[in-house]
């Protein structure tokens, strides 16, 4: 039986809250370090014991040895339950689940740029991360992120003090939907955003967030010269037990699960269209 079907027990170590709806989730074996090993983009399965079990994206970078996150937004019995949990409750989680962004091969050297769109953010936070501990091993960074307000924009304080500190090398570029006191940045809709930023079509782009989101931002990189094959993606959201016996992920020939959850845009196309 592979390792990853087997739940751990793990400890909740610290919890941050991010947003009005979203908490980010230390977790650390009961011994103490990280329950397993995984790669940017994978997932996990939360287990809360009499309550149900839920498949979300490991937030931290496989560069930190003590302990994984994960930023959950509150949206049903589950991420409701893991809402109400204090630090030092324990739960099972199993993984690592899905295939990850190629960050050690086919983004290794390339000039990288970030679109998310609220809490679509946390699927790249691990990758955004890895990449600023390993920043000679890539090109030019850019993160372009947004959020309906101020107050919705996960991690902003870490984006604030770590990603757009000139030290990390990136750019950052935030955005809120509408103009609100206390915010003097940009404001209007990721895509719009995106199109006057101007990007030159030489870069490799990971995008996530809602799917209306993910649409218009596909449109903009293509009036921009981009090509399906530079564009990444992650359909996590998709995946329910994580190692292809359900069913319920399955989309014509493929298993988000298993041939997933991160996708270019071209193998999208190769896929019906109801997904």
């Amino acid at each position: 039986m592979p390792d990853n079907i087997i739940p751990m027990l793990g400890v909740v170590t610290a919890i941050r809250i991010d947003t009005p709806d979203i908490k980010t989730f230390r977790v650390e074996a009961v011994d103490g370090g990280k329950c397993f090993e995984h790669m940017p983009g994978q997932c996990a399965m939360i287990s809360v014991p009499g309550v149900g079990e839920a498949m979300f994206s490991i937030t931290s970078s496989p560069t930190v040895k003590d302990y994984q996150e994960f930023s959950v937004k509150k949206c049903g019995c589950v991420t409701e339950w893991l809402h109400h949990m204090d630090v030092g409750q324990q739960i099972t989680i199993r993984g690592p689940y899905g295939r990850p962004f190629p960050v050690d091969t086919e983004l290794k050297g390339k000039d990288l740029l970030f679109i998310a769109g609220g809490v679509g953010l946390a699927p790249l936070h691990s990758v955004i991360n890895y990449v600023l501990d390993n920043r000679t091993d890539y090109g030019a960074v850019d993160i372009v992120y947004g959020s309906r307000s101020k107050e919705d924009l996960l991690d902003l304080p870490e984006i604030q003090s770590v990603w757009a500190d000139p030290a990390s090398k990136m750019n950052v570029h935030l955005t809120i939907d509408r103009e609100q006191d206390g915010w003097d940045g940009h404001v209007g809709f990721v895509p719009n955003f995106v199109k006057e930023l101007d990007y030159k079509p030489d870069r490799t782009v990971l995008v996530c967030g809602p799917p209306i989101m993910i649409k218009f931002v596909l449109e903009a990189l293509t009036e921009m010269g981009f090509v399906k094959t530079q564009v990444y993606t992650t359909m996590e959201l998709r995946m329910k037990c994580g190692v292809g016996k359900c069913g319920r992920c399955n989309i014509g020939d493929k298993y988000v699960c298993k041939d997933g959850p991160v996708f270019r845009f071209d193998e999208l196309d190769e896929l019906p269209a109801e997904y």
